[in-house]
């Protein structure tokens, strides 16, 4: 067990604070304003982990906090005669099967290789032959305006992510070369997409309190670049954001497109190798979580 006085946790826990208030700051000012953000918004939508908990610091598993009565009711801690701990045993009784699925998922995803061909086209899949008052974005225009559509018919559409292709129109679904389902999750994830990638956070946020909060940063602030990227390829434009698009309906930006996305799936690898790490901490103690390998 490592054993952290109040100073050092406490100063360890104003670091982390402060470096997740670059992002829950904007949004919570956006959110008091009445104000939505199509790239940033997602971070705090989609996934469901809000800014408050974001925030909230936790050592992770075999630590001990000294003098920290902050932590006593928050479920799975326990106190023990040298400070406030978590309780392994409370947490993989009532997270078992997360537990075990995020493992599978996470290792079943490292044992293939990254397929880089699908170009971002989910995006233009989710908004394929929708009137304008239907696209989920429609405070910004698409790009090629009604030749949006065209893209999606001159395609192969290879999305084998089913959380993202669940969002698909009815229209583009059998456009699909795969037709993913929740069942057939661990199956198809790979360590190439975009949306497997992203979802690295939430797999680190529903493993709290045990998941380190430096790794639920980590994953976080890849999601965030991640998220950037995948809007940059969309439909959408949303240049007047900052965000230049990156035009994968060209031979030129599709290559762009691989270049970036081959980069976020070598960034992403030492990621899940952490999550799996911490899964087997947890379940059968195998070694100590290293919580800053893979930034």
């Amino acid at each position: 067990m490592e054993v952290l006085t109040r100073d050092t946790w406490q100063q360890r826990a104003e670091e982390h604070r402060a470096r997740m208030r670059k992002w829950t700051g904007p949004h919570l000012e956006r959110k008091l304003q009445k104000q939505k953000h199509p790239v940033l918004d997602f971070l705090f939508t989609y996934y469901s982990h809000r800014p408050v908990r974001l925030e909230r610091w936790h050592p992770g598993p075999n630590v001990v906090l000294e003098d920290a009565p902050e932590y006593e009711e928050i479920p799975h801690y326990k106190t023990t005669k040298n400070g406030v701990t978590l309780d392994l045993e409370s947490f993989t009784e009532a997270r078992g099967k997360t537990l075990a699925f995020v493992e599978a998922l996470l290792t079943a995803t490292l044992t293939r290789q990254p397929r880089l061909n699908c170009f971002g086209l989910h995006e233009w899949a989710m908004v394929y032959r929708q009137t304008p008052e239907q696209v989920r974005h429609n405070a910004w225009p698409l790009r090629l305006g009604k030749k949006t559509d065209e893209v999606v018919e001159n395609s192969k559409i290879q999305c084998g992510h089913f959380d993202a292709f669940r969002f698909f129109t009815e229209d583009a679904r059998p456009r699909n070369t795969i037709q993913p389902t929740r069942d057939t999750q661990t199956g198809n994830e790979q360590p190439g997409c975009l949306h497997g990638n992203m979802d690295l956070f939430k797999w680190a946020y529903k493993l709290e309190p045990a998941t380190p909060s430096e790794l639920v940063a980590d994953c976080f602030e890849l999601a965030v670049e991640i998220r950037e990227l995948d809007m940059k390829a969309s439909p959408y434009d949303l240049e007047e954001l900052g965000y230049a698009p990156i035009r994968i309906e060209d031979p030129q930006g599709r290559a762009e497109y691989v270049r970036q996305q081959s980069r976020f799936a070598e960034r992403a690898e030492p990621l899940r190798h952490r999550l799996i790490s911490l899964c087997r901490v947890v379940t059968r103690g195998t070694s100590h979580v290293d919580t800053t390998a893979g930034r």
